[in-house]
């Protein structure tokens, strides 16, 4: 449970977090910023796509964006993004809402993913189904 526990619901496609800092840009690496996710372990590292006002420990409410490879149907396991630290590579979940461009998949956090495979679409995926796919690099935050 997020402590302290929040009283309000927000829409079951956003995500709840922490922001924990900024991580300027080098040669190697884009900016980006350090999300926790309460009661997990997870420090995602997304790149923002606007600043994010917030202090660091305060926390955020926004939308996970990211694009996968090919997005498999699956039939055991759990919701997980992978690795617990850095850019989601692996991620697994069950569809919570359809949209026109992408699918809403809850893998402990709500992220949106757009199918980058040309023989896939978000309306050929059912709310309900449980997917698995490899998420490519660049994955964002949007603070709301």
């Amino acid at each position: 449970m997020i402590t302290p526990a929040p009283t309000n619901k927000i829409d079951p496609r956003l995500c709840r977090g922490v922001f924990d800092r900024a991580i300027p840009a080098t040669a190697t690496t884009a900016e980006h910023v350090v999300i926790s996710v309460p009661d997990t372990s997870y420090q995602l590292h997304l790149i923002p796509t606007a600043p994010i006002t917030a202090r660091a420990g305060h926390r955020v409410i926004g939308t996970i964006r990211m694009s996968a490879r090919r997005i498999d149907e699956v039939q055991s396991g759990g919701r997980y993004l992978e690795p617990v630290f850095g850019r989601p590579r692996r991620v697994q979940g069950t569809v919570i809402a359809i949209e026109s461009d992408a699918i809403v998949v809850n893998a402990g956090v709500p992220v949106w993913v757009q199918p980058t495979d040309s023989r896939q679409a978000p309306g050929d995926f059912q709310v309900g189904q449980f997917v698995s796919f490899d998420a490519l690099e660049g994955a964002t935050f949007s603070a709301q």
